[in-house]
């Protein structure tokens, strides 16, 4: 007889058996894991909850679900910080290729049932690269858009050193030459100082307000779920930092990386990239995701460093007409009051001029 599947809400005397599951599955990361999300809300608010099927007792796939409310209804959906918060699925070895297929449609049909369920006013799920078959979301009206982003693989530093492009090969080289060298510590107002700098230049806001990242990063630097990394020159002088995000995942990820402008061009931020890739392979992990590969000079350079350049599904299920409506007024407000802050700024810079 087939074994039954069943979607439900994990109690928390499950979550080690659904940590074990995101640890093993190719679909898997940290963000999944409620160790991480427990930190990101008390850092940041909303809540979150595991949503797991089980093909008879054993947990054959789940979603994190990391919620928030607004005026519209609950919503979930990635944000900063939670770059993939996707589905993930056990992976079966079975002879043929169709009974593989089989029971990852009934476990991916579980869940969009659950989900609709629930009600959300919205909810957008986006898996990591191995997640491409989402047929059971479309066929209930979900949306699916790609989005991109460049994985590093650590399982053979010799190769991938040949795959980084000749001139960071040269930077590199010379930071090291000229004693530039890759420390760790918990020096987070350092780290913080350079990440704001960064943020101001891109004319977008930090992540979190300081004390809130503060809080997120030393909860997660106790438990051992992420490190802080930084390139210094030869005369100790901090060039850039580096934070990243481990985990029982064999794949780590890069959450923010910053530097000074003036060592930008010495080599500093392919010097600290390189330096971490070494570090994490002496730690037993297999590949460093850069997160996010949107055409921009950022982008360029992390592909410069010869990495993959892995697919992801983005997941929009169909939205609850209070969510839509009231979420495109919001919208329709926000852009007329930036239209009109537009207008000022110009009639204040030519009452100036």
């Amino acid at each position: 007889m087939a074994a039954e599947i069943h979607a439900d809400i994990l109690p928390e005397t499950e979550f080690a058996d659904w940590n074990r599951l995101v640890a093993a599955s190719p679909d898997g990361s940290i963000y999944s894991t409620p160790e991480y999300l427990d930190t990101l809300c008390a850092a940041a608010g909303g809540r979150f909850r595991i949503l797991g099927v089980r093909r008879g007792e054993e947990l054959a796939g789940g979603v994190a679900l990391y919620e928030r409310d607004s005026a519209f209804g609950t919503f979930v959906e990635p944000r900063l910080l939670l770059y993939y918060n996707g589905l993930v699925l056990r992976r079966y070895d079975t002879k043929y290729p169709s009974e593989r297929t089989a029971r990852q449609i009934k476990v991916l049909t579980a869940l969009e049932e659950a989900l609709d369920r629930a009600r959300h006013g919205s909810v957008m799920l986006k898996s990591r690269g191995p997640v491409t078959d989402v047929r059971p979301f479309l066929a209930k009206g979900w949306d699916a858009r790609p989005s991109y982003s460049y994985v590093v693989p650590l399982t053979d530093l010799p190769a991938q050193w040949g795959r980084v492009e000749q001139n960071l090969r040269r930077l590199i080289e010379r930071c090291t030459s000229q004693g530039m060298t890759l420390g760790e510590d918990d020096d987070f107002d350092a780290f913080f100082r350079l990440h704001a700098a960064t943020m101001d230049r891109r004319e977008v806001k930090a992540y979190l307000p300081k004390p809130a990242f503060a809080r997120y990063f030393e909860s997660l630097r106790r438990q051992g779920l992420c490190r802080l990394y930084h390139a210094s020159l030869a005369d100790g002088r901090l060039a850039a930092c580096q934070l990243v995000l481990l985990g029982a995942h064999p794949v780590t990820h890069t959450v923010s990386a910053a530097g000074e402008p003036e060592f930008h061009k010495i080599g500093a931020a392919a010097f600290l990239r390189w330096k971490v890739f070494e570090a994490l392979a002496s730690l037993g992990y297999a590949a460093n995701d850069l997160t996010d590969a949107g055409l921009n000079p950022v982008t360029h350079f992390k592909s410069q460093l010869g990495g993959d350049l892995e697919l992801s599904l983005v997941l929009q299920s169909p939205r609850t007409r209070r969510y839509r409506w009231g979420t495109g007024a919001a919208a329709l407000y926000w852009r007329a009051r930036g239209m009109a802050g537009a207008g000022l700024r110009r009639m204040l810079g030519r009452s100036g001029s």
